[in-house]
């Protein structure tokens, strides 16, 4: 859930943060409309890699969960996926210096400012 709050991802990434680590839940409507989506966002919004382990399958109390757990990079690209909602292991390769790479081409960190409407 916390992914839907970009903020919380630029006060990381502003702190110091270069990979962002996003455990979760998902149940499956939501998940097939926002799990990817809101995920590279964050990943690109703050030139961050974001790991996300998803909980997935069928649970006793009848509530489905998403999973597809995912690795995307500072471009918001998918470096890996669990494409499923199956226990797994999911194993990356993660490069420090694309986040250095996104950041200096992309200094939406650097250049963000407060706004006020009214």
């Amino acid at each position: 859930y916390d992914m839907r709050f970009p903020r919380l991802y630029n006060a990381l990434a502003n702190a110091g943060a270069s990979l962002m680590a996003v455990p979760a839940a998902f149940t499956v409507p939501t998940g097939e409309a926002h799990w990817h989506v809101l995920l590279r966002a964050r990943a690109i919004e703050t030139g961050s890699y974001v790991i996300a382990a998803a909980q997935g399958g069928q649970h006793p109390n009848g509530r489905a969960t998403y999973g597809h757990s995912l690795v995307i990079d500072p471009w918001g690209r998918i470096v890996a996926e669990l494409p499923h909602d199956a226990p797994g292991v999911l194993v990356a390769e993660i490069d420090p210096a694309l986040v250095s790479d996104a950041r200096s081409r992309i200094p939406a960190l650097a250049n963000a400012r407060d706004f006020a409407i009214g």
